[in-house]
């Protein structure tokens, strides 16, 4: 769109698209299909991968991982900076050399809902879900919904996004897709992978 702030150092991949107000610095790097809504911010050297979808107003600072098929809802915010101030401890004005950039990193497939905060540095892993407006402290296991301020598990999710069903002893099935999952030592797997597997 021509109204979207694009850096000519920034990569956008084939089929991507932009949307109106929207802002990709330099330096970052979208995949293929990745879609940009109105007014979101990606900042400097964000990299994302393919299919992601970054909704309208969502903040994502850098230097944030998006992998392969995240999306992130609007107005939601994924911060870099465990102890913000505007100035340093004498009055000065803080600039880029006097902190140090810690990024929030969204595995493969997982969902940040509207207006959550991923508080960096954390990951969110393959496959969760955080609920709008949640605030998310400490990293999300693979396949968990989680809720609330501060975030905290509530269910398992699949692939599908809808939660899981308990199947008993320790296996969980999608009611969407009929695919199962194991539970071991508070993480979950799909059937027929290792724990290596998810590493």
């Amino acid at each position: 769109m021509a109204s979207a702030d694009v850096d000519d150092n920034a990569e956008i991949g084939a089929g991507s698209s932009v949307w109106h107000l929207a802002q990709v610095r330099e330096k970052a790097v979208l995949g293929r299909n990745c879609v940009i809504g109105r007014g979101a911010y990606i900042g400097t050297g964000v990299r994302a991968g393919d299919n992601c979808k970054v909704q309208n107003y969502a903040l994502v600072y850098e230097p944030a991982v998006l992998e392969d098929g995240v999306f992130v809802g609007p107005a939601a915010v994924l911060t870099n900076d465990t102890f913000p101030r505007a100035v340093n401890p004498d009055g000065s004005a803080k600039s880029a050399a006097d902190w140090d950039a810690v990024g929030v990193t969204l595995r493969e497939g997982c969902s940040v809902g509207a207006r959550a905060v991923c508080v960096a540095p954390v990951t969110v892993g393959r496959w969760a879900t955080v609920a709008a407006g949640a605030v998310v402290t400490r990293d999300v296991p693979d396949f968990a919904l989680v809720v609330g301020v501060p975030a905290r598990r509530v269910a398992w999710v699949g692939r599908a996004g809808v939660p899981l069903e308990d199947a008993g002893g320790g296996t969980w099935r999608c009611p969407r897709t009929g695919e199962l999952y194991i539970e071991e030592h508070g993480h979950l797997r799909e059937a027929g992978q290792s724990t290596e597997d998810n590493a």
